[in-house]
Order: structure tokens, then C-alpha cells, then sequence
């Protein structure tokens, strides 16, 4: 619990990257992407008559690729760290309640001194 006035402490090593930087790194991946498809289907057409098998590989590169591409594009955000790393929490306290043994032992010494007294009246 927090006592009045005390803010709770996040650690900033927690926090999650920048909507605008996870934005440009995706837009990066996309475009290096698109630029090794580009080249890859420029090497097909380039080599189809020279060398097919390597011209097949780098056609079916090329198309494959635009979708690889979108998909790691729109996989969103990366997952946010777990509570208990994202924030420091206070000392623990102390139990409040008594072991159950204690209670009955505690309740017996009482029980106790009170025939004693008793007796002695």
C-alpha cells in the first residue's frame, strides 16, 4: 500500500519502445524487404534463359516475399513487460495476524494468569 503523498516508481528500463520509432522500424524492415524482392525478381528475368533453376528459386522469392513483408509489417507492437519488472514495490509488511498457534498459546497464558489471580483472591 502507499502511504499518502507517495508516488508509486516506475523504472524506465520497463517502459516500451516509442510508437514513432516501432513505426520507422517496421516501415525500415518493409522497405529492405521490398528492395530484396525487387532484386530478386530482376535477377529471374535476368537469368531465366542462363541458369532456370536459379531463375525459379528467385521468382518464387520474389513473390513470396510481399507477403512475408506485410505480415511482419502489421505484427504490431512488441508485448509489454511484465507488472512486477515495470515497477518497484515497497518493503513487505509485516503479517498482520498472529500464527494460529501463537494466538492459542497466548489465549492459554491468559486464561492462566487469570486462575492464578483468582486463587490468590
Amino acid at each position: 500500500m502507499l502511504k499518502r503523498g507517495e508516488a508509486e516508481v516506475f523504472r524506465i528500463t520497463g517502459a516500451r519502445q516509442g510508437l514513432a520509432d516501432d513505426v520507422r522500424g517496421r516501415q525500415r524492415r518493409y522497405v529492405i524487404s521490398m528492395s530484396v524482392r525487387t532484386v530478386s525478381v530482376i535477377l529471374a528475368a535476368a537469368l531465366w534463359d542462363v541458369e532456370r533453376y536459379v531463375a525459379v528459386v528467385a521468382l518464387a522469392l520474389g513473390i513470396l516475399l510481399p507477403y512475408i513483408a506485410v505480415v511482419i509489417a502489421n505484427a504490431g507492437r512488441e508485448n509489454a513487460p511484465s507488472l512486477p519488472s515495470a515497477y518497484v514495490t515497497a518493503a513487505p509488511l509485516p503479517p498482520m495476524i498472529a500464527p494460529a498457534g501463537a494466538e492459542a498459546a497466548a489465549e492459554n497464558e491468559r486464561f492462566e494468569n487469570l486462575k492464578k489471580t483468582s486463587d490468590q483472591s
